[in-house]
Protein backbone atom coordinates (compact mmCIF):
# COMPACT_ATOMS: atom_id res chain seq x y z
CA UNK A 1 0.00 0.00 0.00
CA UNK A 2 1.61 3.23 -1.17
CA UNK A 3 0.84 6.71 0.07
CA UNK A 4 1.08 10.26 -1.15
CA UNK A 5 0.37 13.46 0.76
CA UNK A 6 -2.16 12.74 3.53
CA UNK A 7 -5.66 14.15 3.17
CA UNK A 8 -6.34 17.02 5.60
CA UNK A 9 -8.78 16.08 8.34
CA UNK A 10 -12.00 17.85 9.18
CA UNK A 11 -13.49 17.69 12.67
CA UNK A 12 -17.15 17.66 13.64
CA UNK A 13 -19.50 16.38 16.31
CA UNK A 14 -21.93 13.60 15.38
CA UNK A 15 -25.14 13.05 17.36
CA UNK A 16 -25.89 9.39 18.03
CA UNK A 17 -29.00 7.60 19.32
CA UNK A 18 -29.56 7.87 23.06
CA UNK A 19 -28.34 11.46 23.32
CA UNK A 20 -24.60 10.76 22.99
CA UNK A 21 -22.45 13.00 20.80
CA UNK A 22 -19.05 11.94 19.51
CA UNK A 23 -16.26 14.13 18.13
CA UNK A 24 -14.82 12.66 14.93
CA UNK A 25 -12.06 13.47 12.51
CA UNK A 26 -12.86 12.65 8.91
CA UNK A 27 -10.21 12.04 6.27
CA UNK A 28 -11.47 12.04 2.71
CA UNK A 29 -15.09 12.10 1.55
CA UNK A 30 -17.92 9.90 2.79
CA UNK A 31 -19.77 8.85 -0.35
CA UNK A 32 -22.15 6.58 1.55
CA UNK A 33 -20.28 3.41 0.73
CA UNK A 34 -17.43 1.68 2.50
CA UNK A 35 -14.89 3.17 4.85
CA UNK A 36 -12.38 2.60 7.62
CA UNK A 37 -12.98 3.31 11.30
CA UNK A 38 -9.76 3.93 13.24
CA UNK A 39 -9.87 3.66 17.04
CA UNK A 40 -7.15 5.13 19.21
CA UNK A 41 -5.69 3.78 22.43
CA UNK A 42 -5.11 5.38 25.80
CA UNK A 43 -2.60 7.91 24.47
CA UNK A 44 -5.35 9.63 22.48
CA UNK A 45 -6.33 10.25 18.85
CA UNK A 46 -3.02 11.87 17.87
CA UNK A 47 -1.42 8.40 17.93
CA UNK A 48 -3.48 7.25 14.93
CA UNK A 49 -3.65 10.51 12.97
CA UNK A 50 -0.75 9.58 10.68
CA UNK A 51 -2.24 6.19 9.91
CA UNK A 52 -5.67 7.69 9.23
CA UNK A 53 -4.19 10.29 6.91
CA UNK A 54 -2.21 7.67 4.97
CA UNK A 55 -5.21 5.36 4.61
CA UNK A 56 -7.36 8.22 3.35
CA UNK A 57 -5.42 8.16 0.09
CA UNK A 58 -7.35 4.97 -0.64
CA UNK A 59 -10.61 5.17 1.31
CA UNK A 60 -12.77 7.39 3.51
CA UNK A 61 -11.50 7.25 7.10
CA UNK A 62 -13.23 8.33 10.30
CA UNK A 63 -11.42 8.57 13.64
CA UNK A 64 -13.55 9.26 16.73
CA UNK A 65 -12.24 10.65 19.98
CA UNK A 66 -13.44 8.40 22.77
CA UNK A 67 -15.80 10.49 24.93
CA UNK A 68 -13.84 11.90 27.85
CA UNK A 69 -10.53 12.06 25.95
CA UNK A 70 -8.90 15.34 24.94
CA UNK A 71 -11.49 17.36 26.87
CA UNK A 72 -14.56 15.91 25.16
CA UNK A 73 -17.63 15.24 27.34
CA UNK A 74 -18.38 11.77 28.73
CA UNK A 75 -21.82 11.11 30.27
CA UNK A 76 -21.58 9.38 33.65
CA UNK A 77 -23.61 6.44 32.36
CA UNK A 78 -21.10 5.91 29.55
CA UNK A 79 -18.34 3.99 31.32
CA UNK A 80 -17.38 0.67 29.71
CA UNK A 81 -15.63 -0.62 26.61
CA UNK A 82 -18.96 -2.19 25.63
CA UNK A 83 -20.55 1.28 25.69
CA UNK A 84 -17.88 2.49 23.26
CA UNK A 85 -18.44 -0.53 21.01
CA UNK A 86 -22.17 0.09 20.76
CA UNK A 87 -21.66 3.83 20.22
CA UNK A 88 -19.31 3.21 17.31
CA UNK A 89 -21.71 0.73 15.73
CA UNK A 90 -24.31 3.50 16.00
CA UNK A 91 -21.77 5.81 14.37
CA UNK A 92 -21.40 3.44 11.40
CA UNK A 93 -25.20 3.36 11.08
CA UNK A 94 -25.42 7.15 11.24
CA UNK A 95 -22.69 7.59 8.60
CA UNK A 96 -24.30 4.95 6.37
CA UNK A 97 -21.11 2.89 6.03
CA UNK A 98 -20.88 -0.79 5.14
CA UNK A 99 -18.11 -3.37 4.70
CA UNK A 100 -16.10 -1.28 7.14
CA UNK A 101 -12.63 -2.24 8.27
CA UNK A 102 -12.32 -1.35 11.94
CA UNK A 103 -8.71 -0.71 12.95
CA UNK A 104 -7.84 -0.37 16.63
CA UNK A 105 -4.62 0.17 18.54
CA UNK A 106 -4.26 -0.94 22.18
CA UNK A 107 -7.63 -0.38 23.89
CA UNK A 108 -8.93 0.62 20.46
CA UNK A 109 -8.35 -2.98 19.40
CA UNK A 110 -10.34 -4.17 22.39
CA UNK A 111 -13.21 -1.91 21.33
CA UNK A 112 -12.98 -3.24 17.76
CA UNK A 113 -13.27 -6.84 18.97
CA UNK A 114 -16.30 -5.95 21.09
CA UNK A 115 -17.87 -4.22 18.09
CA UNK A 116 -17.53 -7.34 15.95
CA UNK A 117 -19.32 -9.38 18.61
CA UNK A 118 -22.27 -6.94 18.57
CA UNK A 119 -22.52 -6.12 14.86
CA UNK A 120 -26.08 -7.26 14.27
CA UNK A 121 -26.49 -4.80 11.37
CA UNK A 122 -23.61 -6.37 9.45
CA UNK A 123 -21.63 -3.13 9.08
CA UNK A 124 -18.15 -4.59 9.70
CA UNK A 125 -16.27 -6.37 6.92
CA UNK A 126 -12.90 -6.91 8.63
CA UNK A 127 -10.87 -6.08 11.74
CA UNK A 128 -7.28 -4.99 12.16
CA UNK A 129 -5.96 -5.09 15.72
CA UNK A 130 -2.64 -3.37 16.40
CA UNK A 131 -1.00 -4.39 19.69
CA UNK A 132 -4.47 -4.68 21.13
CA UNK A 133 -5.41 -5.36 24.72
CA UNK A 134 -8.65 -6.87 25.97
CA UNK A 135 -8.09 -10.58 26.53
CA UNK A 136 -6.66 -12.22 29.63
CA UNK A 137 -3.42 -14.12 29.03
CA UNK A 138 -3.26 -17.68 30.35
CA UNK A 139 0.42 -17.42 31.27
CA UNK A 140 1.63 -14.75 33.70
CA UNK A 141 4.69 -13.93 31.60
CA UNK A 142 2.47 -13.16 28.60
CA UNK A 143 0.13 -10.74 30.35
CA UNK A 144 -0.24 -7.05 29.66
CA UNK A 145 1.67 -4.71 31.95
CA UNK A 146 -0.57 -2.62 34.20
CA UNK A 147 0.64 0.95 33.60
CA UNK A 148 -1.33 2.43 36.51
CA UNK A 149 1.57 1.79 38.87
CA UNK A 150 4.28 3.11 36.53
CA UNK A 151 5.80 6.51 35.88
CA UNK A 152 5.06 8.03 32.45
CA UNK A 153 8.72 7.80 31.41
CA UNK A 154 8.79 4.08 32.21
CA UNK A 155 5.60 3.50 30.21
CA UNK A 156 7.15 5.36 27.29
CA UNK A 157 10.27 3.19 27.50
CA UNK A 158 8.14 0.05 27.15
CA UNK A 159 5.90 1.53 24.47
CA UNK A 160 8.54 2.68 21.97
CA UNK A 161 11.63 0.80 20.89
CA UNK A 162 13.07 3.90 19.17
CA UNK A 163 14.06 6.74 21.49
CA UNK A 164 13.19 9.43 18.95
CA UNK A 165 9.49 8.54 19.19
CA UNK A 166 9.26 8.67 22.98
CA UNK A 167 7.50 11.75 24.37
CA UNK A 168 9.72 14.18 26.24
CA UNK A 169 7.62 14.58 29.37
CA UNK A 170 10.07 17.10 30.81
CA UNK A 171 9.08 19.51 28.05
CA UNK A 172 5.33 19.21 28.68
CA UNK A 173 3.47 22.31 29.79
CA UNK A 174 1.20 22.17 32.82
CA UNK A 175 -1.77 22.06 30.45
CA UNK A 176 -0.31 19.12 28.54
CA UNK A 177 0.34 17.21 31.77
CA UNK A 178 -3.19 17.89 32.95
CA UNK A 179 -4.64 16.72 29.63
CA UNK A 180 -2.58 13.51 29.68
CA UNK A 181 -3.64 12.83 33.26
CA UNK A 182 -7.30 13.39 32.41
CA UNK A 183 -7.02 10.95 29.50
CA UNK A 184 -5.59 8.29 31.80
CA UNK A 185 -8.41 8.79 34.29
CA UNK A 186 -10.91 8.34 31.49
CA UNK A 187 -9.11 5.21 30.33
CA UNK A 188 -9.34 3.81 33.87
CA UNK A 189 -13.11 4.34 33.84
CA UNK A 190 -13.52 2.39 30.60
CA UNK A 191 -11.06 -0.33 31.65
CA UNK A 192 -12.95 -1.09 34.83
CA UNK A 193 -11.75 -3.45 37.53
CA UNK A 194 -9.24 -5.35 35.39
CA UNK A 195 -8.23 -2.26 33.40
CA UNK A 196 -6.56 -4.00 30.44
CA UNK A 197 -8.90 -6.92 29.80
CA UNK A 198 -12.30 -8.53 30.13
CA UNK A 199 -11.80 -12.03 31.60
CA UNK A 200 -14.63 -13.40 29.40
CA UNK A 201 -13.68 -11.81 26.08
CA UNK A 202 -11.27 -14.47 24.78
CA UNK A 203 -13.91 -17.21 25.05
CA UNK A 204 -16.33 -15.16 22.95
CA UNK A 205 -14.06 -14.35 20.03
CA UNK A 206 -14.80 -17.63 18.21
CA UNK A 207 -18.08 -15.96 17.21
CA UNK A 208 -16.30 -13.29 15.15
CA UNK A 209 -16.67 -14.50 11.56
CA UNK A 210 -15.10 -11.60 9.64
CA UNK A 211 -11.43 -11.76 8.64
CA UNK A 212 -9.08 -10.43 11.31
CA UNK A 213 -5.54 -9.09 10.95
CA UNK A 214 -3.50 -8.92 14.15
CA UNK A 215 -0.51 -6.61 13.71
CA UNK A 216 2.08 -6.64 16.48
CA UNK A 217 5.15 -4.54 17.17
CA UNK A 218 7.64 -7.24 18.13
CA UNK A 219 9.39 -5.17 20.80
CA UNK A 220 6.27 -4.25 22.77
CA UNK A 221 7.01 -4.06 26.49
CA UNK A 222 3.36 -3.43 27.35
CA UNK A 223 1.67 -6.32 25.55
CA UNK A 224 4.27 -8.96 24.61
CA UNK A 225 4.50 -10.73 21.28
CA UNK A 226 3.19 -14.03 22.66
CA UNK A 227 0.14 -12.20 23.93
CA UNK A 228 -0.46 -10.99 20.39
CA UNK A 229 -0.16 -14.50 18.97
CA UNK A 230 -2.65 -15.69 21.59
CA UNK A 231 -5.03 -12.91 20.54
CA UNK A 232 -4.84 -14.00 16.91
CA UNK A 233 -5.37 -17.65 17.84
CA UNK A 234 -8.63 -16.69 19.58
CA UNK A 235 -10.33 -15.83 16.26
CA UNK A 236 -11.43 -18.46 13.72
CA UNK A 237 -10.18 -16.45 10.72
CA UNK A 238 -7.15 -14.46 11.86
CA UNK A 239 -3.82 -13.58 10.28
CA UNK A 240 -0.80 -12.52 12.32
CA UNK A 241 1.70 -9.93 11.12
CA UNK A 242 4.66 -9.19 13.43
CA UNK A 243 6.33 -5.83 12.81
CA UNK A 244 10.07 -5.67 13.61
CA UNK A 245 11.69 -2.60 15.20
CA UNK A 246 8.39 -1.42 16.68
CA UNK A 247 6.69 -1.70 20.05
CA UNK A 248 3.18 -0.77 21.25
CA UNK A 249 2.54 1.76 18.48
CA UNK A 250 3.61 0.12 15.19
CA UNK A 251 1.58 2.69 13.25
CA UNK A 252 3.97 5.35 14.57
CA UNK A 253 7.33 3.60 14.66
CA UNK A 254 6.84 1.56 11.47
CA UNK A 255 4.04 3.19 9.48
CA UNK A 256 5.26 1.82 6.15
CA UNK A 257 5.40 -1.77 7.39
CA UNK A 258 2.02 -1.39 9.08
CA UNK A 259 0.42 -0.05 5.89
CA UNK A 260 2.08 -2.86 3.95
CA UNK A 261 0.58 -5.50 6.25
CA UNK A 262 -2.88 -3.93 5.94
CA UNK A 263 -2.56 -3.67 2.17
CA UNK A 264 -1.55 -7.32 1.82
CA UNK A 265 -4.41 -8.37 4.11
CA UNK A 266 -6.91 -6.47 1.97
CA UNK A 267 -5.59 -7.74 -1.36
CA UNK A 268 -5.18 -11.38 -0.36
CA UNK A 269 -7.91 -11.96 2.23
CA UNK A 270 -10.55 -9.23 2.41
CA UNK A 271 -10.91 -8.44 -1.31
CA UNK A 272 -8.78 -10.95 -3.22
CA UNK A 273 -10.73 -10.46 -6.45
CA UNK A 274 -10.77 -6.65 -6.43
CA UNK A 275 -7.80 -6.36 -8.74
CA UNK A 276 -8.89 -9.11 -11.14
Amino acid sequence: MTTSAPTPASTRTVALPGGLSVTVQEFGENTGGTGVLVLHGGAGPRTVAGLSGALSEHVYVVTPTHPGFDGTPRPDRFDTVADLAVAYLDLLDTLGLKDVMVIGNSVGGWIAAEMALRDNHGRIGALTLMNAVGIHAHMVENRVVDPRTMAPADISQLSFTKAEFRPDFASFTDAQRAAAGANQKTLAVYGGEHFTYDPKLRARLHRVTVPVLVIWGEEDGIAPLKYGRGYADSFPNAHFAPIPDAAHFPQIEALGATLGAIGEFVSTVVKPDAGA
